[in-house]
């Protein structure tokens, strides 16, 4: 073996090497886990089902980044493929599995928008709040977002004392509607599309009902009366007219049934922040950013599966298409003065 073929056996190595890590985070067991360190700033996953891809939307540093970047992963390696750069900061995320078409919530900016999920391309964008911020003046914040793949609409909530859901035409970006005053703090949005129902949450212990027809509030109900609540987020298994519901304040995610209003069950977990149901195994999956934990929870019986310890504050939560893995971004320690030291990143926990 002459100089240069022992040079370029020697370049392989890391390369067999990394097949072969590969190879093993591919043949991942029931609760294995695979934590990858992406970038400061992560908050909401969304899973595209055509292309097989994860994207991960993040906002960057806060004083050294002007806009913020979306990130393509590989779902099982959880490697980066594309680097999507954004001139606004990305926060939260949804995607139209029929267009193929993401969209993020730009919430500092009040805007949202538009990306071809393939390519990689902006195809449009919104502004929702145009106001400068300001002692006197508060510009609604975009935060959540679910799309109706039938209609091609995203509903968006703004929050602000009061909140508003922003209905746009996921094509044009068009606005169509605003839906006034769903609370204080209204964050949590879910979507019924069969039903034409989008359920609402809030700080204000309040679940609202919004008729997709109309755009309008059918209905808001009070959750527990004389309890402090802070509902942030809110899942559905609509064939059992289930709502799952994270609260902040109290440490139990509720089970409503939406067509009485009625809690029906108080899953005794730690305060919570994300919720996601998945019918294909029935399951429940929670974050709580406190405790830095996830929770596994049997949607028959209510019982926790497990818990599994986040490398840091687990943040939101995407299903793959088949249901079989989770991922969870993660945040590492930080506030407004002092920015995180490490990079945020995702977690890739097996289901089967």
């Amino acid at each position: 073996m002459n100089a240069v073929q022992k040079t370029a056996q020697w370049a392989l190595r890391p390369l067999v090497l990394a097949s072969l890590l590969l190879s093993t985070a591919a043949l991942a067991q029931p609760g294995e886990t695979l934590n990858q360190p992406v970038a400061k700033g992560a908050y909401e996953l969304a899973f595209s089902g055509s292309d097989n891809a994860l994207f991960l939307a993040t906002s960057q540093s806060r004083s050294l980044d002007k806009g913020g970047v979306v990130y393509r992963l590989d779902p099982q390696t959880l490697a980066i493929t594309q680097i999507i750069h954004n001139d606004l900061k990305p926060f939260g995320a949804a995607i139209n599995p029929q267009t193929n078409t993401l969209y993020v919530g730009n919430s500092v900016e009040g805007a949202v928008t538009a990306i071809d999920a393939s390519s990689g391309e902006v195809r449009g964008r919104l502004v929702l709040d145009a106001r400068k911020r300001s002692k006197e003046v508060k510009p609604l914040q975009p935060r959540e977002l679910v799309v109706d793949a039938a209609t091609n609409r995203v509903y968006i909530s703004g929050v602000g004392a009061p909140s508003v859901v922003w209905v746009v035409d996921g094509k044009t970006m068009q606005l169509l509607s605003t839906v006034p005053d769903t609370g204080k703090g209204g964050t949590g949005l879910a979507l019924d599309a069969a039903a034409q129902k989008l359920y609402v949450t809030n700080g204000e212990g309040e679940l609202i009902t919004v008729n997709t027809r109309t755009n309008a509030v059918e209905k808001r109900q009070k959750l527990e009366e004389g309890q402090e609540h802070f509902f942030l987020n809110i899942s559905l298994d609509t064939a059992t007219h289930r709502a799952f519901i994270t609260d902040s304040k109290q440490a139990a995610v509720l089970v409503v049934d939406t067509r009485s209003g009625k809690v029906v069950h108080k899953i005794a977990v730690p305060e919570s922040l994300a919720v996601l149901f998945n019918p294909q195994r029935q399951e429940l999956y929670v974050t709580h950013r406190k405790a830095g934990t996830v929770s596994i929870i049997n949607a028959r019986n209510y019982n926790v599966l497990q818990t599994i310890t986040a490398p840091g504050m687990p943040n939101s939560l995407a299903l793959s298409a088949d249901g079989q893995a989770l991922y969870v971004s993660v945040k590492q320690a930080s506030s407004p003065k002092k920015e995180a030291t490490a990079p945020d990143s995702v977690m890739r926990i097996a289901l089967k």
